[in-house]
């Protein structure tokens, strides 16, 4: 037997359209104490007392969200992995201790692409490191940098988060 889905279709978007991401805000996840949904997008996002997100910044054109589906109907399988790859340039002691501690934490992360649209990881889960890598590079012209990715596993797509309330979770 089949799943029935309530199919809307999708009308053809002409508006301009660019990649990439400009900001990344992080929390431990264990902070956000709970996440509203009204129609498909986050609109409140509470926090512990006195917890908040923290700005990462990195240079343009250096970082990316990346959302896959896995499937497989044999076993049921049906679930999204997003990879968000950041790098920081520069090797220091400041982001090497930053990124170990990233690295070993259970987060929450909010991602502004270049549409200006906000997107939340780690509502199903928390959001942990899976890689990441510090090069010195080998010519002058080559990055001095840390890379580091963080992976999400959700029931479905990242959910937008309404731009007006980034604010204050900040």
């Amino acid at each position: 037997m089949s799943c029935i889905q309530t199919l809307s279709g999708l009308a053809r978007d002409c508006s301009s359209n660019m990649g990439g991401i400009l900001e990344v805000m992080i929390a431990n996840r264990d902070d956000v104490t709970a996440v509203t949904i009204t129609t498909g997008i986050i609109s409140a996002i509470t926090m512990a007392s006195s917890a908040k997100f923290k700005k990462y910044h990195f240079n343009k054109n250096t970082g990316s969200l990346t959302s896959t589906y896995n499937l497989d109907p044999a076993s049921g399988v049906h679930y999204v992995t997003s990879e968000l790859l950041l790098q920081f340039n520069r090797m220091e002691t400041t982001k090497r201790v930053e990124l170990t501690a990233l690295s070993l934490g259970d987060l929450a992360v909010i991602v502004k692409d270049a549409n200006g649209k906000y997107w939340y990881l780690g509502y199903d889960e928390p959001v942990n490191a899976s890689a990441g890598d510090g090069q010195t590079g080998t010519a002058r012209g080559d990055a001095n940098r840390y890379t580091l990715t963080l992976q999400d596993n959700s029931l479905e797509m990242p959910y937008e988060v309404d731009s007006t309330i980034i604010e204050n979770l900040l």
